[in-house]
């Protein structure tokens, strides 16, 4: 009896490999033109959702955040070949860590900066201390 799925090797590919019988200029030149296609439709649809009125007004920047993320990964794939397979287990952990570093120092700056803002004297207090001398 045949079995009904393949091995990674034999078949199926993790996102963003390339297959090893298409090996040659155009499977590469294929990949990014697909790449480049769908990254330009994501940002005609991000200029289509700033000038048209469909969406509600208040949801734009959560429409806006969401087709940047979704640029990032058609990037991380298409361009980076970044992908799942068994080979770019570094490649991933090494995007994480940067991810998580950068996180942290945004997250961090902000914080230190409302702390500051709150822990500063108001502005009518500062002028009316330089208006007494």
């Amino acid at each position: 009896m045949k079995s009904e799925h393949n091995d990674l090797g034999q078949g199926q590919l993790a996102p963003g490999d390339e297959a090893v019988r298409d090996s040659g200029i155009s499977a590469g030149v294929r990949g990014y033109l697909i790449g480049l296609v769908v990254s330009l439709l994501l940002t005609a649809a991000s200029f289509l959702v700033i000038h048209d009125t469909f969406l509600w007004k208040p949801s734009i920047p959560v429409a806006l955040g969401v087709l940047a993320v979704a640029q990032m990964g058609i990037h991380l794939v298409f361009f980076l070949h970044l992908s799942t397979g068994p080979d770019n287990a570094n490649n991933v952990l090494a995007l994480a860590f940067g991810v998580l570093i950068v996180s942290i120092i945004i997250v961090g700056s902000l914080w230190i900066m409302s702390h500051l803002n709150h822990s500063m004297m108001p502005t009518e207090r500062v002028l009316d201390l330089h208006q007494q001398r």
